[in-house]
């Protein structure tokens, strides 16, 4: 799920719930990961009330933010070049103020803000909440830094502003943090300890998109499957709840069941799982309810088992194997996608002709793969040499994208002649006649536009496709319309 997102280049949507009086303005962009668009919208809602509404106008903007993300150096570099552009502008309009928000905040704060001097704010993912305090800091000339990282902060009594929106698919955080300490990742510590959402916060939100016109939401977390309340505090402290508590805690699979049944027709997606926390349970309520698409984003970043341990990820890739054979019992149509990591330190080709065989074996719907990237302030950067040359990387690399391919077509082919509820969400990016939308497995879906419109569900017959997308005609509205 690592892509960027650049939420000032979607013309074609709009910012929800802009706030009659405000008269500042806000521009914010985000990069990277899911949860940094959605904590954006977070942003946004706590700015609301200080008077900003969003623009996407960067020359206009009183406030310039951007949430960013460091889990590989690709993403830092686009945001360093984002804040030579901002401060161009800023000598324009020299009232404008320019932040940084999100992991990148923490991790370069004292860079940014006293050594560079190329922002005026830095704020870390768990001080959202400060932000008004930080701009008055601003106003008043001293330094605005907070990248506290908070043991109980998940924004659960905030409503996001939905930002850019189509107006009918958005996220709906209910974790934050992640415990599992991967050594190429970054996360643990720039995102803090696990913690998970209220769950009555979380089906107030689900409803709340419900009656605005919403049609579909993705559940997001850095490890949705570790989901737990038990009434408050961190995953790693529920062996010291009460027996009350432990005995009304709420698990991934239980809140995955009052969200389908609070809104019966209301797709439901989640990510990202991780193959160490995911339980047949969650499978087995994905199987029950009709609501909830049939598709898992279940990275497993190597398929061999001692770059496996190096990563220090909890599964062997004959765990994995299990689970899959597993899911695809119980959801025989379940579209699978990957993360991979290639070239970590020490891979040898042995190792690399695992991850291949492994992806022979699961053959997954699409992937997001990626050469590894030393990350600063991880385990492997601190203990492990990165000895693998680039060009091998690269080669290897190469390999596994054009193996995807033929796995992504093989699989996109398996559709054919048959008829898929897709969800409209845009007209599609290469034909203004096509509407463009997701089927339950996540696969794009084009059809000619005819007289349906976005936000309706669609039954399309698949009559061609490619290794990425399904091309198709409407024979008419589904009975979730």
């Amino acid at each position: 799920m690592e892509k960027i997102i650049d939420e000032n280049k979607q013309g074609e949507f709009l910012t929800l719930d802009a706030k009659e009086g405000n008269t500042k303005k806000l521009f914010i962009e985000s990069y990277g990961c899911a949860m940094n668009f959605s904590d954006s919208e977070i942003v946004a809602s706590i700015l609301a009330n200080e008077g900003y509404n969003t623009t996407q106008h960067l020359e206009d903007a009183d406030l310039v933010l951007v949430n960013t993300c460091s889990i590989r150096d690709k993403a830092e570099q686009t945001v360093r070049k984002r804040l030579e552009k901002y401060n161009a502008v800023k000598k324009i309009n020299p009232k404008m103020k320019v932040g940084v928000l999100g992991c990148m905040a923490e991790r370069l704060k004292s860079k940014f803000l006293e050594e560079e001097k190329i922002v005026d704010l830095v704020v870390g993912p768990d001080a959202y909440k400060d932000l008004p305090n930080l701009l008055n800091d601003v106003d008043e000339g001293r330094d605005a830094i907070n990248v506290i990282l908070s043991k109980e902060e998940t924004y659960g009594d905030i409503s996001p502003v939905r930002l850019l929106s189509n107006g009918v698919t958005a996220f709906v955080s209910i974790t934050r943090g992640c415990d599992n300490m991967c050594t190429f990742c970054v996360v643990p510590f720039t995102r803090g300890r696990e913690r998970s959402r209220d769950p009555q916060s979380i089906l107030e939100e689900v409803n709340d998109l419900w009656s605005k016109g919403f049609k579909e939401i993705t559940l997001l977390g850095q490890n949705v499957d570790s989901y737990l309340w038990y009434g408050g505090g961190l995953k790693k402290d529920f062996d010291k709840a009460s027996d009350i508590q432990k005995a009304t805690a709420v698990s991934f699979a239980n809140l995955l069941e009052l969200c389908a049944k609070a809104q019966p027709k209301m797709r439901i997606r989640f990510s990202t799982s991780n193959p160490q926390d995911m339980t047949m349970d969650v499978v087995k309520t994905m199987a029950k309810y009709q609501n909830i698409c049939n598709y898992i984003h279940l990275p497993v970043q190597s398929g061999s088992n001692r770059i496996l341990k190096e990563m220090n990820r909890q599964h062997t890739r004959e765990e994995y194997f299990e689970l899959i054979d597993n899911i695809k019992q119980i959801i025989p149509d379940c579209a699978i996608s990957q993360d991979m990591i290639v070239g970590f330190p020490t891979e040898t080709e042995e190792d690399h002709q695992d991850t291949l065989s492994l992806m022979n074996h699961v053959k997954y719907d699409f992937g997001y793969m990626f050469a590894y990237s030393e990350r600063p302030g991880t385990m492997a950067e601190r203990k492990m040499e990165d000895d693998v040359p680039h060009e091998t990387k690269k080669r290897r690399l190469a390999e596994i994208v054009a193996l995807q391919q033929e796995h992504s077509h093989y699989r996109t082919k398996q559709f054919l002649g048959q008829v898929v509820e897709v969800l409209i969400e845009k007209p599609s990016k290469k034909s203004d006649a096509h509407w463009s939308g997701r089927n339950q497995q996540s696969t794009v879906t084009v059809f000619p536009k005819e007289n349906y419109k976005v936000g309706d569900f669609v039954n399309v017959k698949v009559t061609d496709c490619t290794s990425a997308t399904l091309i198709g005609e409407a024979i008419g509205y589904s009975e979730n319309n």
